[in-house]
């Protein structure tokens, strides 16, 4: 699936979706190689159709009897064997799925894909292992294998890929800026400060891999996945039944966004600073924090693409403009970004690639 940009889309939302475009090309004919049947990119521009929506409309049109879906920016780091595990998985003989992520999937192979006719307007493919496993399917994931948690979510995932950047963008700041996180990493009487949608087997690596210290506030995993529609239970005869979904009503919170809550959004750098030496920041977590789960209240793609990129005369929305100027005037060096920075990204940052996907 490749969602298109708008019209009136600015020059980093269309850098981005160009690239995912290229990639999806690419994943087309690796999927091929691998034996799946029928390979298509389903795009479109932007409207009010949902995830679950969109899938549900297709499976009733096409009635694939296995189903491989994924963004046009998931798994750029996938091998032929990654994509073989997904095509045998849509073709088994069992109710059964397969995901990069149960709890946040950005690829899922489903066999039986029947039963996806009856998929309610889930907001993202994140949920979409979760609905299945309440459906009934048993659902594995692949989470072991960390290069298939690389999603190119933005234009950060783009630079820690080897992405050159668009003609007029000027990277050298944010070059600079990774090169000194990089030297405190390296840094044994340092400290590093990760901050956000991190999991515990990315901590483990960064203890493993970074001779500095490492801080860690761990906050609104499964952000995207957790959605409602996903989590209500299912009687016998198919119809939503009385689940605990109360239980997950409660709205996203960060300890961090308190602070700057209670501080103002130019507080950032002073308060990063007063914890360690270089920090990456999931910037989503922190809009989630202020307005909600629901991205169409956040600030434009394109404002969050400049704030990754740390391009602060890029961003219209007052408060992440100021958010990423506190960012960029700190002693310490401090990156923002999604998901892939603090999970997989870390990764990417301390062990940089000699290649890019698209080479």
């Amino acid at each position: 699936m490749h969602p298109q940009p708008g019209d009136g889309a600015g020059p980093l939302t269309n850098w981005v979706a160009t690239r995912r475009a290229d990639l999806a090309n690419r994943r087309c004919a690796a999927f091929t190689e691998a034996g799946a049947g029928d390979v298509a990119i389903v795009g479109g521009p932007p409207d009010q159709h949902s995830f679950g929506a969109r899938l549900r409309t297709m499976v009733a049109a096409e009635r694939p009897a296995g189903l491989v879906i994924l963004g046009s920016g998931a798994i750029p780091l996938a091998t032929p064997a990654d994509l073989r595990a997904f095509v045998a998985a849509a073709g088994d003989d069992r109710p059964i799925a397969l995901a990069n992520n149960r709890y946040s999937a950005d690829v899922v192979a489903i066999a039986h894909a029947e039963a996806l006719v009856d998929i309610p307007d889930l907001p993202a493919d994140n949920a979409l292992p979760r609905w299945l496993a309440e459906a009934g399917y048993e659902v594995t994931d692949l989470r072991g294998r960390w290069r298939l948690a690389v999603d190119v979510d933005g234009p950060l995932e783009l630079v820690l890929l080897g992405d050159q950047g668009r003609l007029g963008t000027d990277l050298r700041p944010l070059q600079a800026r990774i090169a000194r996180f990089r030297a405190v990493a390296a840094d044994p009487h340092a400290e590093l400060l990760v901050s956000g949608r991190t999991s515990p087997a990315t901590l483990a690596w960064l203890e493993w891999a970074a001779a500095a210290r490492v801080r860690a506030f761990v906050e609104e995993r499964g952000l995207r996945a957790a959605s409602r529609l996903a989590q209500e239970t299912r009687r016998v005869d198919g119809e939503p039944g009385d689940g605990p979904v109360g239980r997950h009503a409660r709205p996203p919170a960060s300890v961090l966004g308190a602070l700057l809550d209670r501080d103002g959004p130019a507080s950032l750098g002073e308060h990063l600073a007063n914890l360690a030496d270089a920090a990456i920041i999931d910037s989503r977590v922190l809009l989630a924090h202020r307005l909600g789960p629901d991205e169409a209240a956040w600030p434009s793609p394109e404002d969050r693409y400049a704030s990754d990129l740390l391009l602060t005369d890029g961003i219209a929305d007052p408060w992440l403009h100021v958010l990423t100027a506190s960012a960029t005037g700190a002693p310490i060096p401090i990156l923002l970004g999604g998901h892939s920075l603090v999970g997989p990204g870390v990764r990417l940052l301390l062990r940089p690639r000699r290649t890019s996907p698209w080479r």
